[in-house]
C-alpha cells in the first residue's frame, strides 16, 4: 500500500495519498481529518462515523474504495477538539460537514457514507444545507435513523429496556465528571458490555477491542451532550430532500441500538433506496459487514 505523505511535507497537494490532518470549524473546533486519494479526483467518497466512535470504525471500508476518501472525527470524538459547550448536536454536525465540504471539496461529485450519528448527521445537512445535494452523487446510509430514538428498549423487555434507560441517565452523569484517560480504562474492562450492544452473532474479538477503544477516546462531555441530541433527532421530513438521490440503506436484523422498524422508515420515505438487511449482523456494519459495505458504496462510485 502507498505510503501517506503529508501534503505540507510533500508539497503536491495532488499526491495520490496526501494528507492534511487537521481542519478547524467556524467555531474554533480542530477536527481530525484524513483525506487520502488524489485532491483533483472527478468524485469524493465522504465517510462518517457515529456516537462515540471515530474515523477508524471506516478503515476496512476505506481501505477498499478507489479515489479519493474523506474521512474525520466529529467534534469531541478521537483526534477531535472537545465539543463548546452547547455544540454537541447533530446540528453542529452537520454545519461542520458542510463547511469542511466547502474547504475540501469545493468542486466535483460526493458521495455521502454515514454510520449510525454520521447518517443523522446526512439528513441534517439536507435539513440545513440542502443546495450541496446538487452535487450529491449517492448517499448510503449505515444502521441509522431518521427519529424516535428516546424511550428506546434496547430489544429487551419493555420494562428491563425502561429501567436500563433510566440507568444509563444516571452513569452518563458520571461519566461526564471523568477524565478521558479513565474513561478509556473503563471502557476496556466493559468490553462484554460494548459486544452486547453493539455486535450481533459472533464478532471478531478484535473488532469489540477496536470499538471499546474508539469510545474511550470520546470526551466525556461531549460524548454525554450528544447523546440528548440523538433522543431530539427528528429529520424524518429532511429524507425528502434525498428523493432524486440514488440511496441505500443497509441495516443489522440484530441491531439493538437502530433495530429494523428504523431501517423501513428509511426505505418507506425513500422509496427508490435499496434496503439491505444482514442477518445476524448488529449495529457495527463497517467492522461485521466490511465487505458488503464497500461494495455498495462502490457501486455508487
Amino acid at each position: 500500500m502507498a505510503s501517506v505523505v503529508p501534503a505540507r511535507v510533500s508539497g503536491r497537494a495532488d499526491a495520490p495519498w496526501a494528507v492534511d490532518h487537521r481542519f478547524v470549524t467556524s467555531d474554533g473546533t480542530a477536527l481530525h481529518v484524513v483525506d487520502t486519494g488524489p485532491r483533483d479526483a472527478e468524485l469524493t467518497t465522504v465517510l462518517l462515523h457515529g456516537w462515540t466512535l471515530d474515523h477508524t470504525s471506516w478503515d476496512l471500508v476505506a481501505e477498499g474504495l478507489p479515489g479519493r476518501v474523506l474521512r474525520y472525527d466529529h467534534r469531541g470524538h478521537g483526534g477531535s477538539g472537545h465539543a463548546p459547550a452547547g455544540s454537541a448536536t447533530i446540528a453542529r454536525c452537520a454545519d461542520d460537514l458542510a463547511e469542511l465540504i466547502e474547504a475540501r471539496v469545493p468542486t466535483g461529485r460526493i458521495v455521502l457514507a454515514g454510520h449510525s450519528m454520521g447518517g443523522m448527521t446526512i439528513m441534517a445537512l439536507a435539513e440545513q444545507h440542502p443546495s450541496l445535494l446538487d452535487r450529491v452523487a449517492g448517499v448510503v446510509l449505515v444502521a441509522t435513523s431518521s427519529g424516535e430514538l428516546a424511550g428506546s428498549t434496547l430489544g429487551l423487555p419493555i420494562a428491563v429496556g425502561r429501567a436500563v434507560t433510566a440507568g444509563e441517565k444516571a452513569v452518563n452523569r458520571r461519566i461526564a465528571r471523568l477524565r478521558r484517560a479513565e474513561l478509556l480504562r473503563r471502557t476496556e474492562i466493559a468490553r462484554p458490555g460494548v459486544r452486547w450492544l453493539l455486535f450481533g452473532k459472533r464478532p471478531s474479538w478484535r473488532h469489540v477491542a477496536a470499538t471499546a477503544g474508539m469510545v474511550g477516546r470520546c470526551h466525556p462531555v461531549s460524548m454525554v451532550g450528544f447523546r440528548d441530541s440523538l433522543d431530539l433527532h427528528d429529520r424524518r421530513k429532511a429524507l425528502a430532500e434525498f428523493a432524486h438521490v440514488p440511496a441505500v440503506v443497509l441495516a443489522g436484523a440484530e441491531d439493538r441500538l437502530t433495530p429494523l422498524s428504523h431501517a423501513r422508515v428509511l426505505a418507506e420515505e425513500l422509496p427508490h433506496a435499496e434496503l439491505v438487511i444482514y442477518l445476524g449482523a448488529g449495529h457495527m456494519l463497517p467492522f461485521e459487514r466490511a465487505g458488503e459495505v464497500t461494495a455498495h458504496v462502490r457501486a455508487l462510485l
